[in-house]
């Protein structure tokens, strides 16, 4: 899969409109399962699942598409599709003992005791090795049992050793089976604070893999989501619960149209097709409105304009990269609730011609919408906005830059070669790293007079071969 692209590799799947287009979700790593479990309650809460899998629900649409993410099983209980994996036992445990443990599959549960101990090699060539046919079993199991499988889905961290070194290995594995299919992940990458020194080590070396190996990449990270949590929610001591609700938002907003009915919808394959211009450049920053503080929501209207102005926010943006220092090459809004076609698509041509600036001119009307009839609770309507934006590249400078400076020295080097790593890996990593900031930059800077000229050029090239 060197190079390839997600459109040009990828066949399209059966056109059939009625079948369901299944997703395969795994989490990966201690912050891969508590992001999922997360997104597992608030879907759940949205198609009327109770905690044991009964449907207790009040509308149609709740049904209408659950085998999407759930399979029914006998006795009408409804099981998601998904494989919980990880090298320590603790965050299986946690999941298990937590409020909606009984609603996963029991034998869906693939883990090993030892703990990566947030080594990427651990991970990726030695733990991760001896664990990853397990899994890749109970995804076989999962996906032999879709009647048209879309692609898969992972939660993970790139900054540990288990969801980044063991998830990046999975997303190759799988990727070698189902080569037709989607990759979707939810990464989250390093924040500037640093949870672990050797961060920059694990997220380069994922960062080359899913490069490679994924064909959508939504980039969240902790900084981002503590920003929102003081400056907009206005809480004053945010746990990781505050922040995983951030996040299950966003991933209820990414696949509510996969999920539910609308006016115009959207899967996987087309949000690819939308928002990938170029193979390399899947890496997406995403924000959700409406976003405010308890005490406020009752003063605010949230009309399409006013959810519009909310989800181009840069304070808004649960990734930490500034949208205004760079240019967006695509994006995508997802609207939930009522909202009119026409209003929908007024705003975006608004918004483009108000920000021509920061917007590249040679690929026009380049914001996708689609629209989802049902809103999330406890709001009536709501909006989730994916960028596929140049200013993502402050993420991979900041990372490429903490990791030279330790490679410089061959700080901790000696824990990953002494899992069988070599150096020129973690060459290769930062070299592609450094192509992929570089790529972004060119395309930033590009102008529509430039690709006249290229054409031009190219001609005289075929004229002077005539000759």
């Amino acid at each position: 899969r060197q190079g390839s692209h997600p459109r040009g590799s990828k066949q399209q799947g059966p056109s059939n409109p009625c079948a369901m287009h299944e997703i395969v979700h795994i989490q990966a790593g201690k912050c891969g399962n508590q992001i999922g479990t997360k997104f597992w309650e608030v879907i759940s809460d949205e198609h009327g699942i109770d905690p044991t899998g009964i449907y207790h629900g009040d509308s149609d649409f709740q049904l209408e598409r659950i085998n999407v993410y759930y399979h029914e099983a006998t006795g009408g209980r409804y099981v998601p599709r998904a494989v919980l994996t990880g090298l320590d036992a603790e965050p299986m445990d946690a999941v298990r003992a937590g409020p909606f443990g009984q609603l996963y599959r029991p034998d869906n549960f693939v883990f090993r005791q030892r703990g990566a101990g947030g080594n990427w090699a651990k991970g990726h060539y030695t733990e991760g090795v001896e664990l990853v046919e397990s899994v890749m079993d109970t995804v076989r199991r999962e996906a032999e049992s879709c009647d048209c499988l879309q692609g898969f889905q992972l939660t993970h961290s790139l900054g540990g050793g288990g969801g980044s070194g063991m998830g990046t290995l999975l997303i190759s594995k799988i990727l070698e089976e189902y080569p037709d299919k989607i990759m979707l992940t939810f990464s989250i990458v390093p924040s500037p604070m640093s949870a672990s020194v050797v961060e920059p080590y694990n997220a380069t070396l994922s960062m080359h893999q899913l490069v490679e190996f994924a064909d959508e990449v939504f980039c969240i990270d902790n900084k981002a989501l503590y920003d929102i949590c003081f400056r907009t929610l206005k809480l004053t001591t945010p746990s990781f619960g505050d922040l995983n609700r951030i996040i299950s938002s966003v991933m209820s907003g990414v696949t509510c149209s996969l999920r539910f009915p609308g006016q115009l919808n959207s899967d996987l394959r087309k949000l690819a097709l939308n928002l990938v211009p170029f193979p390399r450049l899947h890496f997406f920053m995403v924000s959700f409105a409406p976003l405010t503080s308890r005490g406020a929501q009752q003063y605010r209207a949230y009309t399409v304009p006013e959810l519009t102005q909310q989800m181009f926010d840069s304070k808004n943006m649960t990734c930490a990269a500034d949208p205004r220092h760079g240019r967006y090459l695509t994006a995508a809004a997802m609207f939930r609730g009522r909202a009119s076609n026409c209003e929908v698509d007024e705003q975006a041509v608004n918004v483009q011609t108000k920000n021509s600036a920061y917007f590249v001119e040679w690929i026009p009307n380049n914001i996708k919408s689609s629209i989802c009839d049902v809103p999330p609770r406890g709001v009536r309507t709501a909006a989730t906005f994916i960028a596929n934006s140049t200013a993502i590249q402050e993420v991979f400078k900041r990372v490429s830059e903490q990791f030279s400076a330790l490679f410089r020295r061959k700080a901790f080097l000696h824990w990953y070669t002494g899992e069988g790593m070599e150096e020129m890996e973690f060459r290769e990593a930062e070299s592609n790293l450094n192509d992929l900031v570089t790529e972004y930059q060119q395309y930033q800077d590009a102008t529509v007079e430039d690709s006249e000229e290229e054409d031009e050029s190219s001609c005289e090239d075929e004229e002077g071969e005539g000759y």
